[in-house]
């Protein structure tokens, strides 16, 4: 099944599951971030990465309340596997970095962290809580933080209620670009 139509029958499957802590769904955020990606003018890779940050915890099936129990579901590296079969690390490492994005911005930025919702403060603790400052000059080195920290913003906003999107098929188009014009696979593994 092509990528585009595997992402679609996804968000119709799963979607409608709450976005864990959060008052929307799964599908709800997803859309969200990614409009407001495209709001401001991302470029396509980056409109894809803030659709799909979260495609993660729609393949694991793992509970709503994963980390009230303590666990954190490392959904970022589970989304990546799965997408790295058919995009480009245009695409993947902001994703797979935009958890890391979060202890950056909270080490960084102490008002970053009052903002966050609770179920994220939640979640930063289980990931690890804000880098040290040598973790975050390494982060800063990374070629992709820039985007995984505007995918962060996205994602941290992308939580309202109700908000009205385009839904995921506003994003076939470019899904279906971005798996035609991926490199081979060998080529697309992230970085370790």
């Amino acid at each position: 099944m092509p990528l585009a139509d595997e992402v679609i029958d996804l968000f119709a499957r799963k979607g409608t599951s709450a976005y864990h802590g959060e008052a929307v769904s799964q599908e709800e955020h997803a859309l969200q971030a990614a409009a407001l990606a495209e709001s401001e003018g991302a470029p396509d890779s980056l409109v894809l990465a803030a659709l799909l940050h979260d495609v993660g915890h729609l393949l694991d099936g793992q509970d709503e309340d994963l980390a009230d129990r303590g666990v954190d579901g490392r959904h970022e590296e589970a989304g990546c596997a799965w997408l790295s079969r058919h995009l480009g690390l245009d695409i993947i490492e902001p994703i797979r970095l935009h958890v890391a994005a979060k202890r950056y911005l909270c080490a960084i930025d102490p008002s970053y962290r009052d903002g966050l919702s609770p179920a994220s403060r939640l979640s930063l603790s289980l990931q690890g809580g804000p880098m040290t400052p040598s973790e975050a000059a390494a982060f800063e080195q990374n070629l992709h933080s820039a985007a995984a920290v505007r995918l962060r913003r996205w994602d941290d906003a992308a939580k309202v209620p109700g908000l009205i999107v385009p839904g995921p098929s506003h994003y076939r188009a470019r899904l279906e670009a971005a798996a035609a014009s991926a490199p081979a696979p060998d080529d697309r593994n992230p970085p370790a």
